[in-house]
């Protein structure tokens, strides 16, 4: 992991001090409300339905044990309600015929940051404090800048892996951070960079997608694509560069980020994302960015251009950790029960990973389990994870871009150990890459902008699909859930998405087919196809079973579910959900209130 230094740590104590001074001034009354917004949001503070969310950064994914513990200690000690606030909420949730706000929870995002829902804004000062001890923070999670950057969850560890992306990452992220010139774009930037074959950075749905390769001479570069989006107007990325080296990458994003700064649109906030800048001007944005390359190189100097002493010094925290080699009597000998023998076999087949050390392997953590919101982790399973990655993965664990947690660094050796802890905290679901590891966005249960609820129709299809047998027939099929049209769900890249609509004061939900993120297993990157008219909540888990029951009746041997709609057809697929509308219907849920005060705030989630 990248080791902070004395002015890392300084500039993130500086900045958590002046959020308190802010806050202070905010509560005496003598800095207003709109004065402290944009103030509030630039350390990743928003006002949501009932109660303010921090956004924590965690840039690429990375986190030590030691910040999953304060991330523990803020859920179990910040992330409460007051009462009044709470019932309040409770109330509502009454009236629509459910109850799902979980308290004392962190929920991992599929941007690899991590969000609390429940912190009373009096309490944010010492809740950045205490974030600040573990070089922590929320800058640039809000607003209208560079985002946080992501990258492969298995980054420095895939055996398909052509480079490591995390020490470019790093140098981004230095680069970006409060960039005086990007700090007001017309809309929020997100860059996502992977070194590896199989693109599990999602990269294609960036607004700037990294792909680390070689080319004939061996030389390292980047292939560049801009303008991927998801929200209103699903866009994949352009190819603007095929190889671009290495070390001019900083000059490169300078020109793309500039560009759009001088060009985007800023009088229309849906328009405003520089997908659409590309998608109007084409070959014309292209040849900008070229030109203000040309002219950064030539004219500037190339102020960016990364040294390689500097990639060195960067590249120094990304080695493997010096893990203690054991020999085979010291190992951990921990025996599979012999009617666990199964579960322990589908638990290596999904949820351990191949590494490029072959004594070692990557193991990933399921928090999707039947009664938890997918990407909720509550504080006694964050002080589980940390004590399983110091025992079993050198203090490391990455989030991944699916909502769970994953442990680079572990014995292959100690896996039988490792399966018996993680099942005793219930993290050692064999679901990974299959239907009940879905993605989900907290949706209208605390989101003000959201049309419909993601959480329940999640806990919907969990519990209608508990049988591992079941599960493991199936196959992976990637399901993705969004409460609005912002696309916070990746609804528009699920095999199934489900995306929540508001129609005549009631939720419901439009389901699409086809989508995928660009991974190996999807094939290339591409937004699904909508099934035809929305489906009031009740219908849903009867559609979806209906889309699995038809990929059983044309499935041929192991085929996935995705290659079976490729292979059979879109319409084939429709018409079995058009036909499950009336079959399993329950009465529809009502639709959430419309929030007054604070949409704004969820725009620039």
């Amino acid at each position: 992991m990248y080791q902070y230094t004395e002015f890392d740590r300084q500039f993130v104590r500086a900045r958590a001090a002046q959020h308190r001074d802010q806050l202070e001034r905010n509560l005496a009354g003598t800095l207003s409300d709109d004065e402290f917004r944009p103030l509030r949001l630039q350390n990743g503070w928003y006002i949501q339905r009932y109660a303010p969310m921090l956004r924590v950064a965690v840039p690429y994914g990375e986190l030590s044990s030691a910040q999953l513990r304060v991330l523990a200690r803020i859920a179990r000690e910040y992330d409460q309600p007051s009462k009044a606030v709470f019932d309040t909420a409770i109330g509502a949730q009454a009236a629509w015929g459910t109850t799902h706000l979980p308290v004392g929870y962190g929920h991992f995002t599929t941007r690899q940051n991590v969000q609390f829902n429940w912190i009373p804004l009096a309490k944010s000062a010492d809740v950045m404090d205490l974030l600040a001890t573990v070089n922590m923070h929320g800058i640039q999670t809000s607003g209208n800048c560079i985002r946080n950057i992501t990258s492969d969850e298995l980054a420095g560890v895939a055996p398909d892996e052509i480079a490591d992306p995390r020490p470019f990452a790093e140098i981004m992220r230095q680069w970006s951070t409060l960039h005086p010139e990007f700090a007001f774009l017309p809309r929020k930037f997100k860059i996502a960079i992977t070194g590896a074959t199989a693109d599990r950075a999602a990269t294609h749905w960036h607004d700037v997608g990294l792909h680390l390769k070689k080319n004939e001479a061996g030389e390292l570069g980047f292939k560049v694509l801009v303008g991927g989006g998801m929200g209103r107007t699903p866009v994949i990325g352009t190819t603007i560069r095929e190889f671009l080296p290495a070390l001019q990458i900083m000059n490169y994003l300078e020109a793309v980020v500039r560009v759009y700064n001088r060009w985007g649109r800023r009088d229309n906030m849906y328009k405003a994302r520089i997908k659409i800048l590309v998608k109007a001007e084409g070959q014309r944005y292209i040849d900008e960015v070229e030109a203000e390359y040309q002219q950064i190189l030539t004219v500037d100097g190339a102020p960016h251009t990364i040294t390689q002493a500097e990639l060195d010094r960067v590249a120094a925290s990304f080695v493997p950790p010096a893990l203690v080699e054991r020999a085979p009597a010291a190992t951990k000998t921990v025996a599979v029960p012999p009617e666990r023998q199964k579960d322990y076999d589908r638990w290596l087949q999904q949820n351990v990973a191949k590494h490029q050390n072959p004594k070692l392997r990557a193991v990933t953590l399921s928090f999707k389990r039947l009664g938890q919101a997918p990407g909720d982790a509550d504080a006694d399973q964050l002080d589980t994870a940390a004590a399983l990655a110091d025992e079993f993965s050198a203090g490391e664990v990455r989030v991944t871009h699916d909502q769970n947690l994953l442990l680079p660094w572990v014995n292959a050796a100690d896996l039988p150990a490792l399966w018996v802890a993680a099942s005793h905290a219930g993290l050692a679901r064999s679901n990974i890459r299959l239907l009940t590891d879905m993605i989900a966005c907290p949706g209208g249960d605390f989101c003000a902008l959201a049309n419909a609820r993601s959480i329940p129709i999640a806990e919907a299809i969990t519990e209608r699909y508990q049988d591992m047998d079941e599960l493991h027939d199936l196959g992976e099929i990637d399901l993705h859930i969004s409460g609005c049209i912002n696309s916070c769900g990746h609804h528009h890249s699920g095999h199934i998405g489900i995306l929540g609509v508001d129609k005549d004061g009631k939720e419901w939900y439009q389901v699409s087919l086809g989508g995928s993120d660009g991974s190996t297993l999807s094939g290339a990157a591409v937004p699904g196809k909508v099934v035809g008219p929305s489906f009031g909540a009740g219908e849903v888990p009867g559609v979806i079973e209906a889309l699995l029951d038809a990929f059983r009746l044309n499935r041929q041997g192991r085929e996935t579910f995705i290659d079976c709609v490729k292979r059979v057809g879109f319409d084939t697929f429709k018409a079995a959900a058009n036909s499950a509308r009336l079959a399993d219907k329950h009465e529809d849920l009502h639709a959430l209130p419309k929030s007054s005060g604070y949409a704004k705030d969820a725009q620039e989630a």
